[in-house]
């Protein structure tokens, strides 16, 4: 009798055992689901608010080109950057620099040019480019002058750039100079010999291996190295005195070419520049026209993305590669 109030017992908490399961089933499943709608939702509005930056982006774009338009109707300083390496790819890049000096000179309400540089140096090509382009720009008008004006720091090839100018000012205690070509690089034969890896290169040329990093280094090739960063430095000094002239007192101090950095108040008794000042200073009192207009290309974020990307791979393959070419910086 017993075992008959048992039976009914036992399956009324088997039962209520599988309705419990399905409960705590039912639960998780609708806890999936929640999570999965939260999630979708949390996408949707991460791509309206991408959407909504960029169309108020591409909203303000034409109107702040439209405030720049204006403010070119009236008589003006004309303002270009210089900011960072001058090297390809970069801001600071050949073609950023000429493009933007071609629209200050070109625009009938520009008084004078300001060219505003705070930049360690770069590409000796790069800033070569700049240079030439200056002077036709100087000589293709005349009656537009052009100012370098150096703010933190204008050395190597960022002061090679400025020496093209008409004058060149700097704040005292800006950084100036550094006149010289570097070359850098790695040596792994060391490391490689404590690892237990051997060297295999194979070339069809007697120095397509020149200065591999792997490999000892060789006293011609090292030799005939040295005079290629000579002849580099030779074409920078000779583009610093045509720019200079006979403000640069060079006669007097050799050192000027040493690759030596000084304060922009040394700098000014050395010839290296012509007086102490901002650009807005220069604006205001040398042009006699304190309204500056920028007129530094200004490149949009994704081109400035896919340039460091591509610029960062190229520069650490060479780094990895233990092979720099020649700066001026």
């Amino acid at each position: 009798m017993a075992d008959e109030w048992k039976a009914p017992e036992a399956e009324t908490e088997e039962r209520e055992a599988r309705n419990s399961w399905r409960l705590l089933e039912k639960t998780l499943l609708a806890n999936v689901q929640e999570h999965r709608r939260t999630r979708r939702w949390g996408i949707f509005f991460k791509l309206l608010t991408f959407v909504y930056l960029f169309g108020i982006l591409a909203l303000f774009t034409p109107l702040m080109d439209m405030d720049k338009a204006a403010s070119r109707n009236v008589s003006h300083t004309a303002l270009v950057e210089v900011r960072g390496m001058i090297a390809d790819q970069e801001s600071a890049s050949a073609d950023n620099i000429v493009k933007g000096l071609r629209e200050a000179f070109k625009d009938s309400k520009t008084k004078a040019v300001v060219m505003r540089i705070n930049s360690p140096g770069g590409s000796p090509v790069q800033a070569g480019y700049v240079y030439d382009e200056i002077r036709r720009l100087r000589a293709e008008y005349p009656a537009i002058k052009l100012y370098a004006v150096i703010t933190d720091l204008g050395a190597s090839g960022a002061y090679y750039i400025a020496s093209a100018a008409d004058e060149i000012y700097a704040d005292k205690a800006s950084l100036v100079g550094s006149i010289g070509v570097t070359a850098a690089g790695y040596g792994f034969v060391g490391t490689m010999e404590k690892l237990g890896v051997e060297r295999r290169a194979y070339t069809s040329g007697e120095h397509k291996a020149f200065l591999d990093p792997f490999s000892p280094e060789k006293p011609d090739e090292t030799r005939f190295w040295q005079g290629v960063l000579d002849v580099t430095h030779k074409q920078f000094i000779a583009m610093v005195k045509q720019g200079r002239g006979e403000r640069l007192k060079d006669k007097e101090h050799p050192e000027l070419f040493s690759g030596l950095v000084w304060s922009g108040e040394q700098a000014k008794e050395l010839g290296l520049v012509d007086g102490l000042g901002s650009a807005s200073y220069v604006a205001r009192e040398i042009v006699g026209e304190k309204e500056l207009v920028d007129f530094t290309v200004q490149e949009s974020p994704l081109d400035r993305f896919s340039k460091r990307v591509g610029a960062s791979v190229a520069e650490h393959l060479a780094m990895w590669m233990g092979f720099q070419g020649p700066q001026l910086r």
